[in-house]
């Protein structure tokens, strides 16, 4: 599993404790002991976010997969438009009407 699904399964059981804690507070009513864990709760969820938001970026990227991966891009085989370099300059060696030195 990578990162990223990691997280995202982290959040979805927080989910689930947030729905199971509000059906116990149901039963139990607003103790400071209910206050207690719903803040701890609140905490872990502040914690993951925190977590998410430094996990390593060069690693994955938001859908996971490598920034290798994403920023591939397929060049083709065929010979750039010779208009593209017209107005251009050779880096280094000045503009192509003037001599170096």
């Amino acid at each position: 599993m990578s990162l990223q699904d990691e997280l995202t399964a982290t959040q979805r059981r927080l989910d689930d404790l947030d729905r199971c804690l509000t059906t116990l507070e149901q039963h139990v009513g607003q103790s400071i002991d209910m206050r207690r864990v719903r803040a701890d709760a609140n905490h872990l969820r502040e914690d993951l976010a925190l977590l998410r938001d430094s996990a390593p970026a060069s690693r994955t990227g938001p859908s996971g997969q490598s920034k290798a991966a994403q920023q591939m891009i397929t060049v083709p085989d065929a010979p750039y438009d010779p208009n593209l370099w017209r107005d251009s300059d050779d880096e280094g060696l000045g503009a192509r009407d003037r001599h170096a030195p």
